[in-house]
């Protein structure tokens, strides 16, 4: 039996510890309240679901979530005007809009939009730029690939020196996840729908990350013995044995792939409640760093008034001691 890599868990600690440290910073600075606005174009049933999902971990850390759903009639530059409103909302600490977006906006426009100080999706060009440089530290990392890192790390799997292969390149999980696997050492292949022998490729890697949203996709049998397999697809299909008539699957056909791998992630709980719980932990972040400017602002401006005042003692004292030397002549 393979080694369950049980994100679920994982993701209750890190939620656990953001409530921990949001309630002891509050209880030193009392109106220090972490604030994430989500902003929700069009009601599609399985965005809604993810929006609650990131509201009940917002609620459980303690951190304000303001949910703002727009027609999906609206017009990019209505919601371009309204993102820019809530850079401007010195309370909220991060923002994120729900993909996908209608076709008649476009979503690159309306991410490089956001401020990045408040793109606690880790999606924005800046934080991307960063992060790809590995010079510079990105203000936030991508949730889904910090989340599936963070998983690696916490059972212990070393990355150094090991053949990892991404399946996949969005710019949401592939892209990203590849980088942050090249900055712990690991050796970086990312296949797609054109990479030609796909299998034999899959079959040399120590540490398989699959994000294509195909269902079941991946099978055990092209799977190296032993491998490491984060899977991060969650796919809805059809089984007339549940009483809902569906049941969810991964892009990895999880009952052939877990007799072969050394260490694999479930679906549901696996990478999906750690993408959760890192955008929670990004939020605290960017909170914690309003704080911090706010604070040194506060720092300057004493600094700056302290001569002003002295002056002003300097002045007074002056003035007193001279009408004194006048009054007695």
């Amino acid at each position: 039996m393979p080694k369950i890599l049980d994100g679920k868990a994982l993701a209750n600690e890190v939620r656990k510890r953001v409530k921990e440290n949001i309630k002891s910073t509050q209880a030193k600075v009392p109106d220090y309240k972490p604030r994430l606005a989500v902003v929700q174009v069009g009601t599609r049933e399985d965005s809604s679901v993810y929006l609650r999902m990131k509201q009940r971990a917002a609620k459980e850390t303690g951190i304000g979530f303001t949910l703002e759903q727009l027609p999906e009639s609206i017009s990019e530059q209505e919601l371009l005007n309204r993102v820019r409103e809530l850079n401007e909302d010195s309370k909220v600490h991060g923002m994120i809009v729900q993909m996908p977006l209608p076709p008649h906006i476009n979503e690159t426009t309306v991410i490089e939009a956001i401020d990045y100080h408040k793109d606690v999706d880790g999606f924005h060009a800046l934080n991307v730029g960063k992060m790809a440089k590995r010079s510079t530290t990105p203000l936030f990392l991508p949730c889904t690939p910090k989340g599936i890192i963070e998983l690696l790390k916490a059972n212990k799997i070393s990355l150094s020196g090991k053949n990892a292969v991404v399946v996949g390149r969005s710019d949401i999980v592939g892209f990203p996840v590849a980088a942050l696997l090249s900055a712990e050492d690991a050796t970086v292949t990312i296949c797609h729908s054109k990479t030609e022998n796909i299998k034999s490729v899959i079959n040399k890697a120590d540490v398989l990350v699959v994000a294509i949203g195909q269902p079941e996709f991946i099978k055990g049998e092209w799977i190296k013995p032993g491998a490491v397999v984060i899977d991060v697809g969650i796919n809805s299909v059809t089984d007339t044995s549940k009483a809902s008539g569906k049941r969810l699957v991964g892009d990895v056909e999880y009952e052939t792939a877990s007799k072969v791998a050394g260490a694999i992630t479930p679906v549901p709980g696996g990478v999906g409640p750690m993408t959760v719980a890192m955008l929670m932990e990004n939020t605290m972040i960017s909170a914690n760093r309003a704080l911090e400017h706010r604070n040194e602002c506060q720092t300057v401006c004493e600094e700056r008034l302290q001569p002003l005042f002295s002056f002003n003692l300097f002045s007074k004292k002056f003035l007193i001691s001279t009408s004194k030397e006048v009054h007695k002549k």
